[in-house]
C-alpha cells in the first residue's frame, strides 16, 4: 500500500440531507395532552398521502404545511406530533382517499381530510415524494418531512399487538401505541443498516470506489454497497459479512462517516468507508447485484459535473446519503 503524506482520510462534507432538522423533539410535550390541546388552534399539520408525498411549496424548498384547525378542533386521534420550534407545535397526519363529500352526517375532521391520492400540481404548489424532494427542502422542512414518513409508515404496519394480536391505540401524541387487550405499549422501530463506500488501496483515499448496481435499477446506475445488520452483529462485522457477500470482495480498515434517518419504510442507514485490493475478482451475489466495477474516480467526477449522471455513470439521487459519500470520495485527494 502506497500512502500519500499529507492527504488525510476523506470525509462527508455536511449533513446528510434527510439528518437535517430543526424542531425540538420535546418528549414531555409528548405527555402533555393539555398543553397540546392548547396550543392546536396555532399548529401546523404535514399532510402526507398514501405514496408518502406531500405538498411542497412552488420553488421546492419548503412544505405547504395546512393549518391545524382544518381537521377538527382538537387533535384527531390518528394525528402523529412531530415536534415544535418557536412555539409552533407540528403534527402529520395521512391523508384519507378522496370521495365525493357527499355524506352530510360526516364529520367535519374526516371530510376535511377528504383528498385525491393524487392531488392535481398548481402554481403555488405541487406533490413530490421524500426522495425526489429531500435534498431540495430547508432544513426545517426536511426534517419534518422525514419524520412525518417515518412514524406514519410506523403506524401502518403496526395496528396490531405483537404479544397478542390485538388491537392497538396510538398514545403519547403518536409516538406509541398501546395494546387493547394485554396493555402493552410499543414504540416506533428504527432498523439500521449499513452503507459501505469501498476504495482501492492506493494511497490513502485510493483511485478507485467500488459501485454495484442492483437488478431493478435502470442500466448504468450505480451505487455502493448497503444491507441490513443482523441479530447480534457489530456494525463493523456488517460491512464486511455484506461486502463480501454481495460483491466478493475482502474490506478492511472500516471507518465510520455518518448517519441518516431512511424511512421506506423504517431504516436508519450507518454510512461507512472501507478499503479493498482490486486484485481478486468481483463476484456479484446472483439474487441481490446484477453488476459490479472498480470504477475511477475521474469517470465519477465527471457524473458529478453533469448533475449526477454522465454517459458513463449514473449516480444515487441527491436525498441518498450514497451520493454525499461519493461527492466526499470524489474530492478527496488520492
Amino acid at each position: 500500500m502506497t500512502v500519500s503524506s499529507g492527504v488525510r482520510p476523506f470525509q462527508l462534507a455536511a449533513l446528510p440531507n434527510l439528518s437535517r432538522s430543526t424542531v425540538d423533539r420535546d418528549e414531555m410535550l409528548r405527555q402533555d395532552a393539555d398543553r397540546l390541546a392548547a396550543q392546536w388552534a396555532n399548529a401546523s399539520v404535514v399532510l402526507v398521502d398514501r405514496l408518502g408525498r406531500t405538498a411542497v411549496r412552488a420553488g421546492g424548498s419548503s412544505l405547504a404545511l395546512r393549518p391545524a384547525t382544518e381537521f377538527g378542533s382538537e387533535p384527531p386521534d390518528d394525528a402523529v406530533l412531530l415536534g415544535e420550534q418557536d412555539g409552533v407545535v407540528y403534527w402529520a397526519i395521512l391523508a384519507a382517499q378522496h370521495t365525493d363529500g357527499g355524506d352530510a352526517d360526516a364529520d367535519p375532521a374526516e371530510v376535511a381530510r377528504r383528498v385525491w391520492e393524487a392531488p392535481p400540481d398548481t402554481d403555488k404548489e405541487s406533490w413530490s415524494d421524500l426522495r425526489a424532494t429531500g435534498a431540495l427542502l430547508d432544513d426545517t422542512s426536511a426534517g419534518l418531512f422525514t419524520t412525518a414518513v417515518a412514524l406514519l409508515n410506523w403506524h401502518r404496519r403496526a395496528r396490531y399487538c405483537a404479544r397478542c394480536g390485538a388491537e392497538v391505540s396510538r398514545v403519547l401524541a403518536g409516538w406509541a401505541t398501546r395494546c387493547s387487550g394485554c396493555g402493552r405499549e410499543e414504540y416506533p422501530r428504527t432498523d439500521p443498516a449499513v452503507i459501505c463506500l469501498v476504495h482501492d488501496d492506493v494511497g490513502v483515499n485510493g483511485e478507485y470506489v467500488l459501485l454495484a448496481r442492483q437488478p431493478i435499477w435502470p442500466e448504468g446506475r450505480y451505487s455502493v454497497l448497503a444491507g441490513f445488520v443482523e441479530a447480534g452483529e457489530s456494525l463493523e462485522s456488517c460491512v464486511v459479512r455484506e461486502i463480501r457477500e454481495e460483491v466478493g470482495a475482502d474490506v478492511y480498515d472500516v471507518r465510520y462517516l455518518g448517519s441518516q434517518p431512511w424511512p421506506f419504510p423504517r431504516s436508519l442507514m450507518l454510512g461507512f468507508a472501507a478499503r479493498a485490493s482490486r486484485s481478486g475478482d468481483l463476484v456479484p451475489s446472483d439474487d441481490e447485484i446484477a453488476e459490479a466495477h472498480w470504477v475511477p474516480r475521474a469517470d465519477v467526477r465527471e457524473a458529478m459535473r453533469a448533475g449526477g449522471r454522465s454517459e458513463k455513470l449514473g449516480l444515487p439521487g441527491g436525498s441518498s446519503i450514497a451520493r454525499l459519500m461519493l461527492e466526499a470520495w470524489a474530492d478527496a485527494e488520492p
